[in-house]
Parts: C-alpha cells; sequence; structure tokens
C-alpha cells in the first residue's frame, strides 16, 4: 500500500512540474510581445532583393526574408518560424502587408502576439 502511494505521489509530482515547465514556455515572451510597437514602413524606396529580419521573444520568436521587386513587396517567405504558429496566420498576416505594401495592418484576432511578432520581423528586414 505504501508503494502504491509513493507511485501515485511521484506522478503528481512530475505532472504538477511538467504542466509549470509548459506553462513557463507557452507564456514566455508574451507580456513583451503584446507590447511591441510595429512602424509604419516605406517599400517603395527600397532596392530589388531579398531582405531578412527577425524577431526574438520566446515562443515567438522567427526569422523571414522579405522579397523586393520594384518598390514593392512581392512576397514573405518564413526561414525559422515560431514553436507554435498556425500557418493560417502567418498566410492572413503576410497577405494584408502585400496588399496595402505596410506593416501597419490589422492583426489577426486572437494572435495578437503571433501577428505583431511577424510584422516585427517584416519591419526589421526593410528598416535596417
Amino acid at each position: 500500500m505504501k508503494k502504491a502511494v509513493r507511485v501515485i505521489l511521484i506522478l503528481v509530482v512530475a505532472i504538477i512540474v511538467i504542466g509549470v515547465v509548459g506553462l513557463f514556455f507557452l507564456t514566455r515572451g508574451l507580456k513583451s510581445g503584446s507590447k511591441v510597437e510595429i512602424s509604419s514602413i516605406n517599400p517603395s524606396s527600397l532596392d530589388d532583393g531579398i531582405y531578412k529580419g527577425s524577431y526574438s521573444a520566446g515562443r515567438w520568436s522567427n526569422e523571414l526574408a522579405v522579397t523586393m521587386k520594384g518598390g514593392k513587396i512581392q512576397e514573405i517567405k518564413i526561414i525559422k518560424d515560431m514553436d507554435i504558429a498556425p500557418p493560417e496566420i502567418s498566410n492572413e498576416i503576410f497577405s494584408r502587408v502585400i496588399k496595402l505594401q505596410n506593416t501597419d495592418v490589422d492583426a489577426v484576432s486572437g494572435a495578437t502576439v503571433t501577428s505583431k511578432a511577424y510584422l516585427k520581423s517584416i519591419e526589421t528586414a526593410l528598416t535596417k
């Protein structure tokens, strides 16, 4: 009986530790990411080429490549994606940026920090 209680206790402690570590992983960078300011960009003044930018804040860290041609953003590709990032969010943000030719776009509803992380990478790529 004592052995069974010990095993159960060990399992409960292990579950708690895993839960705390998981919670830390999922929220690391959340507070700073929600406060990130995104500056407007002017792609028309940039030369043709591929510009790389990144953002680093916990699980929202990412690296992108922005292709410029004729003073316009043509394509945005993910070089290194976030740990948890549904592709529909990046597709939507990239589509908005390409359509408006600016980082001054609305975040995807329910994915504000993820949206801001991608937008910050685009901004850093085009303002270096």
